[in-house]
């Protein structure tokens, strides 16, 4: 059931995109945040890549994340992802959520551990990594929809 829940909102965040131009989706569209509908699809492929692929499986991280510069701007996949247009913004979160489900059925339970620790405390469950990135990407698409019906009025 999680995971129908999920994917909603996964196609909720996609479905975000139709529609809007580049300008659009880059835009900066409430004076009070910096965020933007392609930014946040972006951000949410970092996190689908994170928790799935880096955490769950222990991979390395991969492009455009390994050589991203977050030490000099935490949230670089927000504001890089701003520039880097509706499909390839489209594409990295549909590649990400893809990762995702496979790296999911590796296991046939909910309750087998991640590969790498979290939160300096140890290892969470595929269990915990599906609520936290419902909850995650829930938000997020809320953030979505205000932006959207800002840049559509």
């Amino acid at each position: 059931m999680v995971e129908a829940f999920y994917e909603q909102y996964r196609d909720g965040v996609l479905a975000s995109l139709d529609d809007l131009d580049d300008e659009a989706a880059g835009r900066r569209a409430l004076g009070a945040t910096d965020l933007t509908v392609a930014g946040i699809v972006v951000h949410l492929a970092h996190m689908e890549d994170l928790w799935f692929s880096e955490r769950f499986l222990g991979q390395p991280p991969r492009e455009p994340w390994a050589s991203a510069p977050y030490d000099e701007d935490r949230d670089w996949d927000f504001h890089a992802g701003a520039t880097f247009g509706v499909e390839r913004a489209r594409q990295l979160y549909a590649d990400a959520c893809a990762r995702s489900r496979r790296a999911a059925a590796t296991v046939a339970d909910l309750d087998a551990s991640a590969r790498v620790p979290s939160f300096g405390v140890g290892p969470v469950t595929l269990r915990w990594i599906y609520v936290h990135m419902l909850e995650e990407t829930a938000r997020h698409a809320g953030h979505l929809d205000l932006l959207r019906d800002e840049l559509t009025r």
